[in-house]
């Protein structure tokens, strides 16, 4: 039977539930249990495809391709697992289901209401996540805090689950914040406490709490916490702000979190703590102090890292592996001209994915910049697009553009795919999920990867077309990896530059601490080299 840990949040939104579930995932896994994670939105979009990333951060695609929250992402990456697309479950797929059981005839002309209809649905959800994996456990986040009336419906579906479940097999977290306040020089745990009473009022008392600060309580504020909360001291863990958001299962370890949730769920486990040693060690190799790689992301969501988060964690992953300290600098491709002067110290250069005409003019710069200067330059989606355009309009085709910007350009040389050309909804229409690529051998790609064939996730509308394939191959190009038939091209590179290598998937998606991505381990190795000479 899958047991369930639920994981609430209180008094600030963004407090850190997702890294503490996929941290106790971790923990948890580490002692050889199946363990996977769900993560429960509660606004009412069907899927993260269209959020704004200024908002929400980026869109995890997950590989069967479901567009999701970015907690997947830390999921994925902790548990070293991949997790199917009904691992997020949002308000908007909860209450479609509903509805379309209601036309259908499913309630029998009964009055369709939030309980049990939509409660019901929502543990359905849950427990068909439990049931395609056989999971050991089953990590189950709620995003937004409690007290949001959106959340409201959930948290009474998750109080059903652990009744018809059994105390034994559901266990609830709260993650909560304790602010300190300088003029007092002291910590609040009023903001815990009336958080927690809330959670209580909901009919559900926390078995842990874990709180957030910026630097360590005392072992009398741990108490005090219990104390008011109703839990034991044992149970209330704290995670203050880390240098990494790898050291999490470390610091959870050092509170004996696994022996308490063994406990608890009566798991019956061996919690011997050396069996951390491989994340231990993982987290020492992200500590390096130098030397230093920097790599300049140009994008146009730069103000908010997290609209990059899985970029900016796969070249941390690789610099670990190539041995180097990982700096990362953001630059705004949304200029009228990219201030070519502020590139020159950067080892390398990464073009990130995107949608829309915006800032297209700075990405495509940073491709020109690279050129000239034999900078090593790493292409992604939009990215890789970009190279292609560039290299084209240097080489005569003075006007070649994708058709996304420009639907009447002379050379499209990047152009939308056939059976997308009749679809009108925005959400759900791109190539999307894990696809087939063929690599070529004796290239950059092949060598990084050092397999002939592998599995990839996309997202994205417009490809390149193979009209112009003949031409840019004559300029340089060299296509590197298409799909297996041979038909869509999925990576190139540009001949005599270190390291020039574009790929309209998104490999960040498949990159772990433990098994960073190849194609990030082959950059940033270049980008050390260009350093060194």
């Amino acid at each position: 039977m899958t047991k369930y840990i639920c994981i609430t949040g209180g008094v600030v939104s963004s407090i850190g539930k997702g890294i503490t579930s996929a941290s106790i995932g971790r923990l948890l896994r580490s002692f050889g249990l199946k363990v996977a994670a769900i993560k429960i939105d509660p606004y009412l979009n069907w899927d993260s495809g269209t959020l704004n990333p200024y908002q929400h951060g980026e869109v995890f695609v997950t590989y069967d391709g479901m567009e999701t929250d970015l907690d997947l992402g830390h999921y994925e990456r902790f548990l070293d697992v991949e997790l199917p697309g009904v691992s997020n479950i949002t308000t908007g797929k909860v209450y479609s289901a509903v509805i379309e059981k209601e036309r259908k005839g499913e309630f029998l002309g009964a009055c369709v209401q939030i309980i049990p209809h939509i409660t019901d649905q929502i543990k359905s959800m849950i427990r068909e996540v439990a049931a395609e994996g056989n999971y050991d456990v089953l990590m189950v986040e709620l995003g937004g805090t409690v007290g949001d009336i959106e959340s409201q419906p959930f948290l009474e579906a998750l109080r059903q689950l652990r009744n018809e479940e059994g105390f034994e097999n559901v266990m609830f977290t709260h993650v909560t914040f304790v602010p300190y306040l300088d003029a007092a020089k002291e910590f609040k745990t009023k903001p815990t406490q009336h958080s927690t009473k809330e959670l209580r009022s909901m009919g559900i008392n926390p078995d842990m709490i874990v709180t957030r600060s910026p630097k360590p309580i005392d072992d009398a504020l741990r108490m005090k916490i219990a104390h008011f909360c109703d839990v034991g001291y044992d149970a209330v863990v704290h995670t203050p702000d880390a240098d990494s958001i790898y050291e999490v299962p470390l610091v959870l370890n050092n509170f004996d979190v696994g022996n308490f949730i063994n406990n608890r769920l009566n798991l019956g486990i061996d919690t011997n703590p050396n069996k951390l040693n491989e994340w231990a060690e993982v987290v020492d190799k992200l500590k390096i102090r130098s030397p230093v790689v920097t790599i300049g992301i140009v994008g146009k969501y730069v103000e908010y890292e997290d609209a990059y988060i899985s970029i900016r964690e796969s070249l941390h992953h690789a610099a670990a592996e190539v041995g180097v300290k990982m700096n990362i600098e953001y630059f705004s491709s949304d200029v009228d001209e990219l201030n070519k002067n502020e590139l020159k110290h950067l080892d390398g250069i990464l073009v990130p994915g995107g949608f829309g005409e915006r800032g297209l003019k700075g990405k495509l710069e940073a491709v020109d910049y690279a050129l000239d200067n034999n900078v090593p330059i790493f292409g992604i989606c939009l990215g890789m697009q970009c190279m292609i355009i560039e290299i084209a309009r240097r080489n005569g085709l003075t006007d070649a553009n994708s058709t996304e910007f420009d639907a009447e350009t002379p050379y499209p040389v990047i152009d939308m795919m056939e059976e997308q050309k009749k679809v009108k909804n925005m959400g759900g229409t791109m190539r999307l999920g894990q696809y087939d690529c063929k690599l070529v051998p004796d290239t950059k790609t092949s060598e990084a990867y050092n397999v002939p064939e592998v599995k990839e996730r996309h997202r994205h509308r417009f490809e390149f077309n193979n009209d112009y394939r003949d031409k840019l191959e004559s300029l340089g190009v060299t296509i590197s990896g298409t799909t297996p038939d041979d038909f869509l091209v999925e990576i190139i590179e540009v001949k005599d530059h270190p390291w020039f290598v574009g790929c309209q998937f998104h490999p960040e998606f498949k990159s772990r601490p433990n098994r960073p991505h190849p194609l990030f381990v082959s950059f940033v190795d270049a980008a050390n080299n260009y350093r060194q000479n």
